[in-house]
């Protein structure tokens, strides 16, 4: 067996949708409306954070960075998906690949572990509200920020280089619409144990870990909220959590049933439609959810557009 060195190959050869060609441009259409809305409401939502004095707090903080998160993240998934599609080319170069798997890894790991420090945020909100300005001051916050980007980027990095040097068959077709490690990993000839159990180690730090704090933080936040007296106390607890706790479900599902599943569901057109739902369904909701969800954002919304009356032609109004 003629075996390859993975840096030799120029170019990979996306396969995409073409095993569904009848509903190729549905795909196309559906991806590209998913990509501007994410692209309008996650600049809105950084937007609003960033005018809006009222939004200076730590949750909004995060928000902004989710949203940041969210932008790279399906412009380093779809945005080639869609160029190829134009183009009529499915090819894209070993630099390009190695890129974009760096840039969809590196964004989603540091999502694993923003959403879990939102959520620690969200317990100290309510279960410590006197303490919480001192807990999570603007130090504390721009620290908890820096370690999930630096843990994600440096994960992102041991994985895409244990991928990038394993060796290939001469094969250089992605049975995929975008350069996912797990698809890349299927063209490897070689022993793949090793990447493997890098790979499980860290999908279980940032996964399970991540979840498990976050069912710990809001069992004590639902234990507490239960214990407040008025109900319109306890509608505003429960609608402060209840945006994140979506957010959270949409994110980890999704990731869970990618790299946490048994080889025995292995399939690569399950996975693709997988991948769609968490390049470009989610981060598209995430703003929307945020919005809906929160008074306060809705609130600066309207501010803006009373400010610029332009932005109602591109926000639709909130009731």
């Amino acid at each position: 067996m003629v075996k390859a060195n993975l840096t030799v190959i120029s170019n990979f050869i996306f396969l995409g949708f073409t095993h569904y060609p009848k509903v190729n441009i549905i795909i196309f259409v559906l991806c590209l409306l998913m990509y501007l809305i994410t692209l309008l409401g996650n600049i809105i939502l950084i937007s609003i954070t960033v005018l809006d004095s009222h939004l200076h707090k730590p949750m909004y903080f995060f928000l902004s960075n989710l949203s940041f998160l969210d932008i790279w993240y399906t412009s380093s998934a779809l945005t080639p998906m869609l160029a190829n599609f134009v183009s009529g080319k499915n090819t894209i170069s070993f630099s390009g690949c190695a890129i974009q798997m760096y840039l969809s890894l590196a964004m989603g790991s540091t999502e694993c572990v923003l959403l879990s420090m939102m959520a620690y945020d969200r317990y100290v909100a309510i279960c410590n509200p006197l303490r919480y300005p001192i807990i999570m001051n603007k130090s504390v916050c721009v620290q908890i920020v820096a370690g999930s980007w630096v843990t994600g980027c440096l994960t992102a990095l041991v994985e895409t280089m244990s991928v990038l040097h394993q060796s290939l068959c001469g094969n250089s077709i992605i049975n995929h619409f975008t350069c996912e490690i797990l698809a890349v990993l299927k063209l490897v000839c070689v022993d793949t144990s090793r990447v493997q159990l890098i790979m499980l180690v860290i999908s279980v730090l940032l996964l399970p870990m991540p979840m498990l704090l976050i069912c710990i933080s809001y069992a004590f936040i639902l234990s507490n909220i239960l214990r407040i007296s008025s109900v319109g106390g306890q509608s505003k607890a429960f609608s402060t959590c209840a945006a994140h706790l979506t957010v959270v479900v949409l994110f980890y599902g999704t990731a869970l049933s990618m790299y946490l599943k048994t080889s025995a569901i292995d399939s690569q057109e399950i996975d693709k439609f997988i991948a769609l739902v968490y390049a470009g369904l989610t981060p598209m909701l995430n703003p929307i959810i945020y919005s809906l969800r929160n008074k306060d954002v809705k609130t600066a919304v309207k501010k803006l557009l009373i400010r610029n009356p332009l932005c109602a032609f591109l926000i639709p109004s909130s009731k």
